[in-house]
């Protein structure tokens, strides 16, 4: 059996940190990169847009009604993405113009109506520019919890791209079973795996992953460097920061476990490969968790979808805050 490759393409870039736009300028240019080497799906890091917090294990994140936190909070909090607001179209766009579909790592924020909580979230666009899913990140690994709040299960979605079925997670939930198992419930043949950055994360998940769900894993890290730290920010945060506190390590894995891509580190990069759903198919044949190899009349997992909110109306006449 013979099926079309899917060429496929790792964005491992470094933010405009705290810079929603120019990171998305960046963003964009290396989606035009990507579909000029003809990819049909191009990944980037986890919270690229605008950044990931770096500042909190350095500045003494955790100490109460602090002044400077309060202020990095803010600062961050205003350079989210506002799904809703359109922070994105530009992005759509473009991905709408090249026929290439983007898995993209983001701080979110709700509309300023319902609030100003943070979600760590991961957005895929279609290859016709349209928002298909925002899976917000099910639990903020230990220091993040002091800058994002817990998701839910509203993008615990694949997607038909091509011959695959693609689906991803953020960093560490990557680690959580039951997470992953909704992905390979729903066909998951390509798992998107989107990091910060550092090797450290993505070398052995990534392959672990890989042989588990016989799927192929594209594992995406971000950058980020001690120049990377823009002026204007409290001179602690500069001060404090590592010369890189964030090296990639982004790396493609096929199904068998093995690297088609070793982890790039230490490099801003676009790179490309193609892939073949022939090599799942073989690879299924011995294990496959969600189908000849699982026992659902005994073990089932039930994966609740609705966002959360502390309201909820009922009455035909409600509006959503504008």
């Amino acid at each position: 059996m013979q099926t079309k490759p899917l060429r496929i393409a790792i964005a491992q870039i470094a933010p405009v940190w705290l810079d929603r736009e120019k990171t998305l300028d960046k963003v964009i240019n290396a989606v035009r990169r990507a579909a000029a080497d003809e990819a049909r799906l191009v990944a980037f890091g986890e919270a690229l847009v605008p950044g990931y917090p770096f500042w909190i294990e350095r500045t003494d994140g955790a100490r109460f009604e602090s002044d400077l936190q309060k202020e990095l909070f803010a600062r961050y909090a205003s350079e989210a993405c506002v799904l809703a607001r359109g922070d994105l179209d530009r992005l759509c766009a473009e991905a709408a113009e090249h026929a290439i579909a983007v898995y993209l790592g983001t701080i979110e924020r709700e509309p300023t109506a319902r609030g100003h909580s943070l979600y760590c979230t991961m957005v895929y666009i279609d290859p016709d520019g349209q928002i298909r899913s925002a899976h917000r990140k099910l639990m903020p690994t230990y220091e993040e919890r002091l800058a994002w709040s817990p998701g839910d299960g509203n993008g615990l979605r694949t997607h038909a791209l091509d011959a695959f079925r693609v689906g991803g997670l953020n960093c560490w939930e990557n680690w959580l079973p039951l997470a992953r198992a909704s992905l390979y419930g729903q066909g998951e043949d390509l798992h998107v795996a989107i990091w910060p950055g550092s090797e450290r994360n993505t070398r052995d998940i990534s392959r672990f992953i890989a042989r588990e769900g016989r799927c192929f894993v594209l594992s995406v890290s971000g950058l980020m460097r001690r120049e990377d730290v823009p002026d204007g920010l409290p001179e602690e945060v500069a001060a404090n920061a590592d010369d890189w506190m964030a090296n990639g390590g982004s790396c493609l894995v096929g199904p068998d476990g093995e690297f088609l891509i070793e982890p790039m580190v230490n490099e801003e990069v676009v790179v490309v490969a193609d892939i073949a759903l022939d090599a799942v198919l073989k690879e299924r044949q011995s294990l496959d968790v969600a189908g000849h190899y699982s026992r659902p009349d005994v073990l089932k997992l039930s994966i609740y979808r609705q966002r959360q909110s502390t309201v909820r109306f009922t009455d035909d006449s409600s509006e959503d805050p504008e």
